[in-house]
């Protein structure tokens, strides 16, 4: 809008200058005066059109034509010097709202005009040559303008695309760490029942045992222990209930989750998700034995293979089953012994009605698995 601004105020100025240049008649005025009018009228529509360039061009070389027309030297009338500066105007705008090739067939238009407009003056000829010098030097200072221009509009146009990309990626980073600190926070709650709230459970019960065969001064100690023990098991089955109760579970939980594992093991890692594993409506327990599934399956390719690439597929077909299948290549061709690590996700898989397959071939190494969804495991 500025840029609008100037240019009106500076053909406003140089306009005014050159009608008051010479001395005209009445009849004459009135012809300038009209041109004058109708050049501020294309001036003003000019903006209007600036989506489409050919248009742009053809209003500046009527502008052009009409100043030309108005201060051409006629017989018996001298050249206005102030048409250079209407001209040169117009050759700026021209580069300022055209590409370099429109502003350069608008401006030798308007050096043509020009030309003709000397050619038929009584200027000594060094005046016209220094005319004719100062409007190629114009034209070279546009053409340098033009190219740093667009330069420089470029180099703005990926400043504001890196810095939009930036602050759209803090932004995801921010939501990204808040949620996988609660994906931690729930992974830690599913950690103490599977270790510490069985540890208590069968610490329990020895100490009922022993407390059943000890001698009568020991029972009370004993039974203080238990109470303790009793105390302590309560106190993680509440807390574990509490972190279970804000669950969501589901893919994007789990895709997160090996997202933070592949930046932390410099592996890249190929997903594919198909037939509505996204909306699959996963429990807390169900997303955390997939995820450390497909874990266990990544940490046996950092182990035993130079690959440091897989492709993990998720798959939920029907919606009655989650299924996943992680491949990598593989140039070790010796004979694969299964370890605790996958038969322990066997078993886990198992209680939510499921399965792990594990096989090689000559290419790749494969770790298919599936759970039944909605299914409520074994107590």
């Amino acid at each position: 809008m500025k840029s609008y601004w100037l240019w009106l105020l500076l053909n406003s100025i140089v306009w005014l200058f050159a009608l008051t240049f010479f001395e005209h008649s009445i009849l004459a005025m009135a012809g300038i005066l009209s041109g004058a009018a109708l050049f501020a009228g294309i001036f003003f529509i000019i903006p209007i059109f600036t989506g489409s360039p050919k248009i742009v061009r053809i209003l500046l070389i009527l502008n052009a034509m009409i100043s030309i027309i108005i201060f051409f030297p006629y017989i018996n009338s001298g050249f206005n010097p102030y048409l250079i500066l209407i001209l040169t105007l117009l050759v700026g705008e021209g580069f300022y709202r055209l590409s370099l090739k429109e502003g350069l067939i608008l401006a030798i238009i308007i050096f043509a005009g020009l030309l003709a407009a000397l050619l038929n003056t009584g200027l000594a000829l060094y005046i016209q040559t220094f005319v004719i010098l100062y409007f190629i030097i114009l034209l070279i200072a546009m053409i340098f303008y033009k190219k740093n221009k667009g330069h420089t509009d470029d180099l703005e146009v990926r400043y504001d695309t890196l810095l939009r990309e930036y602050r759209d990626l803090k932004r995801r980073l921010a939501s990204e760490e808040e949620i996988t600190r609660q994906e931690e926070r729930r992974l830690i709650a599913h950690e103490i029942h599977d270790s510490v709230g069985h540890k208590l459970t069968a610490l329990l019960l020895q100490l009922e045992a022993y407390r059943i065969q000890a001698a009568v001064q020991d029972k009370i100690q004993v039974q203080s222990l238990k109470e303790l023990a009793e105390a302590s098991l309560e106190e993680t089955r509440s807390a574990v209930k509490s972190l279970k109760s804000k669950e969501t579970g589901g893919l994007p939980g789990i895709l997160r989750l090996i997202r933070k594992l592949e930046s932390e093991s410099y592996m890249r890692i190929h997903f594919s998700v198909k037939h509505g594993a996204f909306t699959a409506p996963l429990t807390g327990e169900q997303s955390f034995i997939i995820y450390r599934s497909v874990q266990e399956a990544l940490t046996n390719i950092m182990k035993h293979s130079h690959a440091r690439e897989a492709e993990i597929e998720f798959d939920a077909p029907g919606r009655s089953i989650f299924r996943f299948e992680v491949n990598n290549p593989i140039s070790d061709h010796r004979t694969y012994q299964e370890g605790f690590g996958l038969t322990s996700m066997r078993n886990r898989l198992e209680k939510f009605g499921g399965n792990l397959e594990v096989y090689k071939t000559a290419e790749q190494f494969t770790v298919r698995g599936f759970l039944k969804i909605g299914y409520g495991g074994l107590e």
